[in-house]
């Protein structure tokens, strides 16, 4: 039986060393690259081809969210090959997570849950991946967001920082009247979400 090859695009040695000893331990897993950059996972994927999965990090240097860059121009080269995509990251936010979804990646799964790797390699490799737990609740929580309006949004991120309607209705330059709709309205859309529940002292105009 053929294995499973699979590239690490990961730019932290720990990391690379870690993942790549636990995958070698796998019979039906071979690990076919280990790469520290965009550029050489481009390089390496252009070159190998009977890759199957990629593991992809969201930072490869520094903060920059190169990672997302490298899916996106590793498409051309990969796509008709059918070689899936996991995004390995310490990253667990929602937009980062939808935005992966979008860009093609079968899974996202944050080191925190690196146990979970073959097990998703796996999956992938026969068409049967199903979304982390990691990913799961955000992209949830994205899907009921999109009911709402830009402005409702922008309610939404204030009212769950903890503010009060007053001051939301300071802070867009807004009538508290209009700010109590918006959130009316809010709360229709989203009803299995809970906003933050803001404290007596901040909500004391909400009577």
């Amino acid at each position: 039986m053929r294995r499973i090859r699979v590239m690490l695009v990961e730019d932290d040695p720990f990391w690379q060393e870690n993942i790549s000893a636990d995958l070698a331990t796998e019979t039906d897993i071979e690990v076919a690259a280990v790469c520290g950059s965009k550029e050489e996972a481009l390089q390496a994927a252009t070159l190998d081809r009977a890759l199957d999965v990629v593991l992809m990090d969201i930072n490869l240097s520094g903060n920059k969210l190169d990672g997302l860059e490298a899916v996106q121009e590793l498409w051309p080269i990969v796509g008709k090959r059918d070689v899936k995509v996991i995004m390995l990251t310490s990253l667990k936010e929602s937009g980062l997570i939808l935005r992966s979804l979008q860009l093609g990646a079968v899974n996202y799964i944050t080191k925190q849950s690196y146990k979970d790797i073959v097990r998703a390699i796996r999956e992938a490799h026969r068409n049967a991946a199903q979304i982390h737990a990691d990913a799961a609740g955000a992209m949830r929580t994205e899907l009921q967001l999109m009911e709402l309006t830009a402005t409702e949004r922008e309610v939404f991120e204030l009212r769950r920082e903890g503010l009060s309607r007053q001051q939301i209705s300071e802070r867009m330059h807004k009538s508290a009247h209009t700010i109590k709709s918006q959130i009316k309205s809010i709360r229709s859309k989203l009803l299995p979400f809970r906003l933050h529940p803001p404290s007596r002292e901040a909500d004391d105009d909400e009577g």
